[in-house]
């Protein structure tokens, strides 16, 4: 990879800032002064340092937030707070993009990437990848509810959803669930809750296949990268039918 390109990559500005920095000599490959912005290194192989810093380069960026409300699950908005103004800029610089949406009021697991290739597997309709929601509802929710569910139910532009699993955690004039579903349309839950005639009014998703939200580890608006296994496991999650 191009001097100029691994720089510019990982924060330290333009290829302008980068062309000008590479003038002063601050920049070196295994213990060799790097002038000229075409010069090609291997960052895996070779010591390359900025002002005796060594630089740390990474291809992908894998990371798991636990977001609060308010924040567009999105890359940029003109009017809008986006998850990515929660990022530092170390990460920001690898330019993730969230892996499916939460809706601006929804809270919690949310996967950022720029690994289009997993974010593409995770989201694929084929790969029935179970996310599991916490939910407030208004109005009892009750087994006929689950039943429902567990066969599809239909959503206000008439198309019906895959089977889903409702758990009914406690009911009554306002009731608390667990919901697992497979699959994204535009506000989901809320459409098949609206279904049955009753309201979602706090939801929070709490898994995304094998990725658990850890609320002792990550509070809200905080995030961490994720570990080489807990991305091995989400490269072998398999479909589930519920």
């Amino acid at each position: 990879m191009r001097i100029d390109k691994l720089l510019a990559n990982i924060g330290f500005g333009s290829r302008k800032d980068v062309k000008k920095m590479l003038k002063t000599g601050v920049v070196k490959a295994d213990g060799e002064i790097i002038k000229d912005p075409k010069t090609h290194v291997n960052p895996e192989e070779q010591n390359v340092t900025v002002n005796g810093e060594k630089i740390e380069y990474k291809e992908f960026v894998y990371l798991l937030m636990n977001k609060p409300a308010g924040y567009l699950s999105a890359t940029e908005d003109e009017f809008q707070e986006t998850v990515l103004d929660l990022l530092e800029m170390e990460d920001a610089v690898y330019q993730p993009f969230p892996v499916g949406r939460l809706d601006k009021d929804t809270e919690g697991l949310l996967l950022l990437t720029n690994d289009g290739q997993l974010s593409h597997q995770l989201l694929s309709p084929k790969k029935h990848v179970p996310k599991t929601y916490f939910a407030v509802i208004l109005g009892e929710v009750t087994e006929e509810d689950s039943k429902a569910f567990s066969k599809g139910v239909e959503l206000d532009d008439g198309y019906v959803t895959k089977p889903a699993k409702l758990e009914i955690l406690s009911s009554g004039n306002q009731s608390t669930i667990h919901i697992t579903i497979t699959e994204g349309k535009y506000h989901q839950v809320k459409r098949m809750f609206e279904a049955v005639g009753k309201k979602v009014t706090y939801l929070k998703r709490i898994s995304m296949g094998p990725i658990i939200l850890d609320e002792e580890e990550l509070k809200i608006g905080e995030y961490r990268e994720l570990t080489e296994d807990e991305i091995e496991a989400l490269r072998q999650a398999q479909p589930i039918d519920l």
